[in-house]
C-alpha cells in the first residue's frame, strides 16, 4: 500500500480517491477549500494547485500525484493552466512522486479517423496548445529522469459527479431528457458519432495508472464505450427513464450569435469541430494492456440518470458565465 495525492475535488478526483482508498491506499485530496470529500479513508488538505511549495509539502512521501484539477473558468485557461502545470511538475520532481495528468483530446485538433495515442498532435487553438505543451514538458522531464510521468486523455464527460458547465451532454441532453424535456445542443451535428467518457471510469483509470509501473512515460486513452451521436444518446436516455423518444434540436444561429456575448460560448468556437464531425476515441491500447473494460453504456446512462434524478430543469448554464469544476 502507498500514499497518493489527488489535486482537484471534482468528479474525476473523487472517483480516483474512492478507487485508491478502496484498494487500501492512503489518499489525500487537495483543493483550495480543503473540504472533506466525505469518502471513507480519504483525507483533505487545502492548497492552491499553482503553489508548488505547498503541493510539494503535501506530496512528500507520496507515490504519485494525480492532477485532476480544472480551471474554474473555461475562458481563463491561458492564464490559469500554465502556473498550475509548472507547479505540479515541480512538486513531483521535488517530492519524488510520479505525476499522472488527467487531460482531454484538444491537442489532436481536427481529425478524420478514430484517435489513438499515436495520432498527430495538431491543436486547433490555444486550449489545445496549452494541453500539448503540458504533456511535452512532463514527457521531457520524464525522459530526462527527473520525474515519472504519464497522461490519460478522455473524451467529453458524461456521468455522475460532473459539475454544471463541464458536460455539454449532461447539461443539454441527459438532464433535460431525463426530466421529460426536449434536448437542444448549442453546437454541432446531432448525428455525428461521438465518444463520451464516463467520469467514474476516468477516475478509476487515473488511480490504476498511478499504481502500475507500466503506465509511465506515455499517453493513455481512457477506456471508453462505442461512440453514440447526440440523437442516439437522447433516445437512449428516454428509453432508460421509460419516456418516448424526445425532440432533439440545436440552437438557432441567431441565438448563438447573441450568446457569443458570453466569454464561455465564444470559447466553444475553438472546439466546435469536435461536435460537427465524427469524434471517436480508440482506447484499445489501455484496455488490452491493463485489462480495464469501460462501463457498459446502459449502466453509464442508468447511473447518470440516477445521480441527476428526474426533477431537473434544463441546465442552460453554458449560456451563462463559465465552467466550474
Amino acid at each position: 500500500m502507498g500514499r497518493f495525492v489527488i489535486i482537484g475535488a471534482g468528479g474525476v478526483g473523487r472517483a480516483a480517491a474512492a478507487a485508491l482508498a478502496e484498494a487500501g491506499h492512503d489518499v489525500t485530496v487537495v483543493s483550495r477549500s480543503g473540504t472533506d470529500p466525505g469518502i471513507a479513508g480519504v483525507t483533505a488538505d487545502a492548497a492552491d494547485a499553482a503553489d508548488g511549495k505547498a503541493v510539494t509539502r503535501i506530496a512528500i512521501g507520496a507515490k504519485a500525484i494525480i492532477n485532476a484539477a480544472n480551471p474554474r473558468q473555461y475562458h481563463t485557461w491561458e492564464r490559469d493552466w500554465p502556473p498550475v502545470a509548472t507547479a505540479l511538475l515541480a512538486a513531483a520532481e521535488a517530492s519524488g512522486a510520479g505525476l499522472v495528468t488527467v487531460s482531454n483530446l484538444y491537442a489532436y485538433g481536427r481529425v478524420d479517423a478514430p484517435m489513438t495515442e499515436s495520432t498527430a498532435v495538431r491543436p486547433a487553438g490555444r486550449k489545445g496548445e496549452i494541453r500539448a505543451r503540458m504533456w511535452a514538458d512532463a514527457l521531457a522531464a520524464h525522459e530526462a529522469g527527473r520525474v515519472r510521468a504519464c497522461e490519460l486523455r478522455a473524451s467529453d464527460y458524461v456521468g455522475p459527479g460532473v459539475s454544471r458547465r463541464v458536460s455539454l451532454l449532461g447539461d443539454y441532453v441527459v438532464g433535460p431528457v431525463a426530466a421529460g424535456k426536449p434536448a437542444r445542443m448549442p453546437i454541432g451535428s446531432l448525428d455525428a458519432p461521438h465518444s463520451w467518457s464516463f467520469v467514474p471510469d476516468v477516475g478509476r483509470f487515473a488511480a490504476l495508472l498511478a499504481t502500475d509501473e507500466r503506465s509511465w512515460g506515455r499517453v493513455w486513452h481512457v477506456p471508453t464505450t462505442e461512440p453514440r451521436s447526440v440523437r442516439q444518446v437522447a433516445a437512449d436516455v428516454a428509453a432508460t427513464v421509460g419516456r418516448p423518444a424526445p425532440r432533439v434540436t440545436t440552437y438557432p444561429r441567431w441565438l448563438m450569435r447573441l450568446a457569443r456575448l458570453s466569454p464561455t460560448i465564444r470559447e466553444l468556437d475553438e472546439t466546435r469541430h469536435q461536435f460537427e464531425r465524427p469524434f471517436v476515441l480508440d482506447s484499445s491500447a489501455a484496455q488490452q494492456t491493463f485489462g480495464f473494460a469501460p462501463t457498459a453504456w446502459p449502466d453509464v446512462l442508468a447511473r447518470t440518470v440516477e445521480a441527476l434524478g428526474q426533477v431537473l430543469e434544463p441546465q442552460h448554464a453554458l449560456l451563462g458565465d463559465g465552467r466550474d469544476e
